[in-house]
């Protein structure tokens, strides 16, 4: 109950970065450069299970509710989820073994040539794992959740956030490292009942909870039911919290200066409240964690070393916990 998230700004930087120094700006260069915790997860954990990519995000609208690789590189970047199934199949007249001739064929070359520019090489990287992908037919069915039978798929409830919950669970079923979900863009962005698109409290927020509460309760039930609960984590969370007094609409503002947010799963010490706020629920009172505590607290579930260090393109060793980032104590 005790996020600090004055740092933070209407996008999707710098709580998905975990990193304070990552936010919004107005000159094109938003983020300063610094990767989404799933960016380095994809760096420096990798897949769970080749080939299904390392980092997927399931939203609709990519720009705004989807922070990718900045500076570390587009190896690194969020598979787009919401795409990637209608391209896993093979196209009319093309079989799996001319498919894995073409590969050999263009294996051969690659050996004749000298190494080329990097931007060539990254190509040549993408090329191979879109082959690995459609040939193992792994990830295409990850995505199958209709393959599900009926109670379940009831269970999350058939809405957007849902099934892209429930799709999260068959990614990670099938070894990728970080799914991002997202329902609809601006899902908590209720300023008032007579604000557009979204609306208020009333208008805004009374439809869409049950659907929301509906998919984490299964998301976390449907893990543990599978043996895959204590080795998921699960973060329940924003950009940035409301304002702690409504507005003549019935609506809530934006409001920087504390959010609260939900963790579940991973092995760690649940069942308790962490931090608290003013009795205006306004300002944090106690026990304040910032977003480079939360990189750090998920880079020590996914076993990544919490010192690493990747390269900016100046050559400048970039730490991934930034600010003196420490794990939430009180989870381990």
């Amino acid at each position: 109950r005790s996020m600090d998230c004055s740092a933070s700004d209407h996008t999707p930087i710098t709580m998905q970065a975990g990193n304070p120094l990552a936010r919004r700006t107005n000159d094109g260069r938003d983020g300063a450069g610094y990767p989404s915790m799933g960016s380095v997860a994809a760096r420096f954990r990798g897949s769970n299970h080749a080939p299904m990519p390392a980092f997927v995000g399931l939203a609709p609208s990519w720009r705004a509710d989807v922070w990718g690789a900045g500076h570390l590189g587009q190896s690194y970047d969020p598979v787009q989820g919401d795409e990637l199934p209608g391209r896993l199949a093979l196209p009319n007249g093309l079989n799996l073994n001319r498919l894995q001739e073409r590969a050999e064929l263009r294996r051969q070359f690659d050996q004749r040539q000298q190494p080329l520019e990097s931007d060539a090489h990254s190509v040549d990287r993408y090329a191979a794992q879109a082959h690995d992908m459609v040939v193992a037919r792994q990830v295409e069915e990850a995505f199958a959740i209709h393959r599900e039978p009926d109670r379940v798929r009831d269970a999350y409830g058939r809405t957007s956030v849902g099934e892209k919950a429930l799709l999260a669970r068959r990614l990670v079923e099938a070894g990728t490292t970080f799914v991002l979900v997202s329902g609809a863009w601006g899902y908590f962005d209720h300023h008032g009942d007579n604000v557009p698109p979204w609306g208020g409290i009333q208008r805004g927020l009374t439809p869409i909870l049950p659907t929301i509460d509906c998919a984490l309760s299964a998301l976390i039930h449907d893990l543990e039911s599978r043996g895959l609960l204590d080795s998921t984590l699960i973060l329940m969370m924003g950009e940035f919290g409301r304002s702690p007094v409504m507005t003549a609409d019935g609506g809530r503002n934006h409001w920087t200066n504390v959010m609260s947010m939900v963790m579940a799963g991973g092995g760690l010490r649940h069942g308790q409240v962490i931090g608290d706020t003013d009795t205006r629920g306004g300002e944090i009172r106690s026990r304040r964690i910032g977003p480079a505590d939360l990189a750090a607290t998920v880079f020590r579930h996914l076993d990544i070393p919490l010192d690493a260090q990747w390269m900016s393109p100046q050559g400048r060793p970039t730490p991934i916990v930034t600010e003196g980032g420490r794990p939430i104590a009180e989870l381990f």
